[in-house]
């Protein structure tokens, strides 16, 4: 695809205008015309991933905008009072929960809350979500990560290139941020400032690697994982806690709680109570990473772990894992509750969520390295 832009505007002969040119030694002109010679050979090229990127003012822009015209839709809106029903009607709750999930906009209370009242990192977020259930490939995001902080930026560009991937969709980003290239793993790039197109075989295919240290935490921890887990805010006291740390960051939060098997004595069931990524940090797998290696030093020490997802997605990712194994399908089950009403005795009937039951089949940590961990 070759491309010759040519942009050309008639100049202001303002008085603060003529002011610069003999400031500066400016040479006066009336018309001012910009020109780029763009060579992007993508037409038959199989791809997912396309960047544009250079410093401001390069026009990463408006050769977006040439390249891409039919994909420049309008701005979406957001106008209700929680995101998720800002969705379009007929797209599905399961479906807006998986794309959410898998971009890293995972903390569930956070999907009822308007947009307005969001973080930053969220709304980035949450609006690539809505783009990709409701907008034609390929995707233009213009100012990609441009107005959230640099660490999320690279973790959310690495959660985003997952799901475009696997689902087989097509997003280009335009962005002045050349940290994030290693993160998105662009099929090609295409930059401005060097005026130069680089293709799949002079890319980085791996994302970076974090260093991340596990340790056993204490119980007030949980009060900065709380506000951010889909269920109730109330934690055993009895509860063992856990942290994956980045630097001196704490971002992964587990519990693990005994679970008594009336029905079976004798078999040494521990399982997890919550599990909670922190929002900056969610499209990682880092819960993952903390929960496989809690469950492995608690197999070293003769305990069997179980683990009872109810969020969909989370279900669905612990299905795939080897790690564990399914003991039980989620499913809604109903229940009757008793009440008192204007009638002598009534039931009201209630559906509780859909847990899955999973056990731990992966391999043991050395005994004494989970004696370290455990305590």
């Amino acid at each position: 695809m070759k491309v010759n832009i040519v942009v050309e505007n008639k100049l202001s002969r303002s008085v603060r205008c003529q002011q610069l040119e003999a400031m500066f030694d400016i040479p006066a002109k009336d018309r001012q015309i910009l020109e780029w010679k763009i060579d992007l050979p993508i037409e038959d090229e199989l791809w997912n991933i396309g960047l544009i990127v250079g410093p401001s003012g390069a026009g990463k822009s408006i050769i977006g905008k040439e390249i891409f015209k039919d994909m420049y839709l309008p701005e979406i809106k957001w106008n209700q009072k929680s995101v998720i029903d800002d969705f379009r009607e007929d797209i599905s709750i399961e479906d807006i929960a998986s794309v959410c999930s898998a971009v890293g906009f995972n903390t569930i209370p956070a999907w009822m809350r308007p947009y307005s009242v969001l973080s930053t990192g969220e709304k980035f977020r949450v609006d690539i979500a809505r783009r990709f259930l409701e907008l034609p490939d390929p995707i233009v995001i213009d100012e990609f990560t441009s107005v959230v902080d640099r660490q999320v930026a690279k973790i959310a560009s690495h959660a985003i290139q997952k799901y475009v991937r696997k689902n087989n969709r097509k997003l280009v980003a335009i962005t002045c941020h050349y940290d994030i290239e290693e993160w998105l793993q662009p099929d090609w790039i295409y930059d401005v400032g060097l005026k130069e197109y680089r293709a799949r075989g002079s890319l980085q295919r791996e994302r970076p690697k974090l260093q991340a240290e596990i340790r056993r935490i204490p119980y007030e921890a949980w009060r900065i994982f709380a506000p951010f887990h889909y269920l109730t805010a109330e934690l055993s006291k009895s509860a063992q806690c856990f942290g994956l740390l980045i630097g001196a960051q704490l971002v992964v939060f587990v519990a693990v709680v005994h679970r008594p098997n009336w029905k079976q004595k004798g078999q040494n069931l521990k399982g997890f109570t919550r599990t909670v990524t922190l929002p900056d940090w969610q499209g990682l797998g880092l819960n993952f990473i903390l929960s496989n290696t809690i469950a492995a030093a608690y197999k070293a020490l003769g305990w069997r772990m179980r683990a009872y997802p109810a969020h969909p997605p989370w279900i669905r990712a612990v299905m795939r894992s080897k790690e564990w194994k399914l003991i039980k399908k989620p499913q809604y089950t109903q229940k009757y509750k008793a009440e008192y009403g204007n009638r002598p005795f009534k039931c009201m009937k209630t559906v509780s969520r859909p847990c899955a039951i999973f056990e731990y089949c992966g391999a043991a940590m050395d005994r004494i390295s989970a004696q370290r961990l455990i305590g």
